[in-house]
């Protein structure tokens, strides 16, 4: 147990989960009050005393599942459980008309299970068809989805849905529109449980193949705040989504914090001395003039052709749900022409809706539709100019690829002198800079600072830089 447990917390550590040696022993110090046979409570005491932040339970919830893999009692041969429920007949997983009709015989029984909700007789029906349908085979070094995907295609699972409902809907008579969207949320929990019974089932059979620690690399994915957000899958992004307006609450809420134990007002000499002559003339408790802290003019360009949408995208969203941060946010879009979009994001309106608008009305396209950098700096300066003052800080997000045409750094240039301070966000790691169309190094002079950012982590501490903002303006390159 003590082995498995250390290299449990080095799985954890690996992944990016922090778990101190101190918390690793308070773990192992909790579970002396839990009983071990209870796997929900094992798993929800070393989640209370190892997990610090909910974005991570994910990862953790992954490596429970590989170092601490469920052993089942098969079914025997007489088709029954130790509850002595009948389990589906097992027959060889191969084709022919035996073949169809014991796997109709088996869909019908998951199904059964799924109307009833009886979900030890689910378990059981999970175990069979990943038995017959995912097709493991011993020392094959391929990750679980593949498998999942195996079985549930084989399942039909889709149609299972689509079953389930027609009964229901049978069965319960004329629906509102409300009770129809209860049920097919109800019947889709159902087919999300059997999702989950052939996971666990799949991953049950491959730790006892492979071992707990091969199978949990192959289950390793990244921390939500460290997903690459140019090449995230469409469950991914939407993890992301999902999590940007919590994660902005915390940092205006720590923005706020900072801001207000900021002692940046100058000293009160005055009030100083006034406050001194109680102690003899001794200035012990200085004062200082109340700070005003400014809260900056935003504004923000961003690249939305076809490399660069779905970061613009985050940008966007991650700007505008910490708008209140900022005394004001423009914000536009660009590709080889620029337009406005700042209209598009009303209070509470439907961010998705809002990105559809910018491809459809948004007057991003001069020419071809190509990326160009130069000709949008050009357009922007020459529609746009009077939205930078002294008191805005320009954003800019894209990844300086212009298709080799003129980059016209010097548009760039003249929007920095404009300015209170100007940044380059560029998705792409440094390493690809200035590489191909690449022309990251003719504008980053003109930049207070180019910053890497690939990640909600990184995005995150920018949005923090801007927000509270050293005093001065520093000239900073890459």
């Amino acid at each position: 147990m003590i082995d498995t447990m250390i290299a449990f917390v080095d799985e954890l550590r690996t992944v990016g989960v922090p778990v101190s040696m101190v918390e690793a022993i308070d773990a192992l110090a909790a579970l002396e009050h839990v009983d071990l046979g209870d796997r929900s409570a094992f798993k929800h005491t070393l989640g209370a005393t190892m997990v610090k932040n909910e974005r991570h339970y994910e990862a953790f919830d992954a490596a429970f599942e590989a170092f601490f893999a469920l052993h089942r009692e098969k079914p025997d041969r007489a088709g029954t459980d130790q509850q002595g429920r009948t389990a589906p007949a097992q027959g060889p997983p191969g084709g022919g008309r035996g073949g169809d009709a014991d796997l109709e015989e088996l869909a019908r029984a998951i199904m059964e299970a799924l109307s009833a909700q009886d979900w030890a007789m689910l378990g059981v029906g999970a175990q069979e068809a990943v038995r017959r349908l995912a097709g493991i085979e011993p020392g094959r070094p391929v990750g679980g989805t593949y498998y999942l995907y195996r079985t549930l295609r084989r399942l039909d699972v889709d149609g299972m849905l689509q079953r389930l409902l027609a009964e229901a809907r049978v069965e319960a008579g004329t629906l509102s529109p409300l009770e129809e969207r209860l049920l097919r949320e109800e019947m889709e929990r159902r087919i999300e449980r059997l999702r989950s019974e052939l996971q666990a089932e799949i991953r049950r059979l491959l730790v006892a193949d492979r071992g707990r620690e091969a199978v949990a690399r192959t289950l390793r994915s990244p921390l939500l705040e460290d997903i690459d957000l140019m090449h995230a899958t469409r469950h991914d992004l939407a993890r992301v989504e999902k999590a940007i307006r919590p994660l902005t609450r915390k940092l205006a809420a720590r923005l706020a914090q900072k801001r207000k134990r900021r002692r940046a007002g100058r000293l009160d000499f005055r009030r100083t001395m006034r406050r001194a002559l109680a102690t003899g003339g001794v200035p012990f408790e200085p004062v200082f003039r109340s700070p005003n802290p400014h809260k900056p003019d935003i504004v923000l360009l961003c690249d939305v052709s076809g490399s660069m949408a779905t970061f613009a995208r985050f940008t966007l969203q991650f700007t505008y749900a910490m708008s209140g941060q900022f005394s004001k946010v423009r914000s536009f879009a660009f590709i080889d022409g620029v337009d406005e979009v700042t209209g598009f994001f009303e209070a509470g309106g439907d961010f998705a809706r809002s990105m559809e608008r910018i491809t459809t009305e948004a007057e991003v396209v001069w020419l071809d539709g190509h990326s160009d950098y130069g000709n949008a700096l050009d357009r922007f300066r020459e529609r746009f100019g009077e939205a930078v003052t002294p008191r805005s800080t320009v954003i800019i997000t894209g990844d300086a690829r212009s298709n080799y045409r003129n980059p016209r750094p010097q548009m760039l240039g003249a929007l920095s002198q404009s300015a209170r301070a100007l940044y380059w966000l560029n998705p792409e790691p440094r390493a690809y800079w200035d590489t191909g169309d690449s022309v990251m190094s003719a504008y980053a002079p003109f930049c207070d600072a180019v910053h890497e950012v690939r990640n909600l982590r990184q995005l995150e501490a920018f949005v923090e830089q801007v927000a509270l903002p050293a005093p001065g303006r520093l000239r900073l390159a890459g």
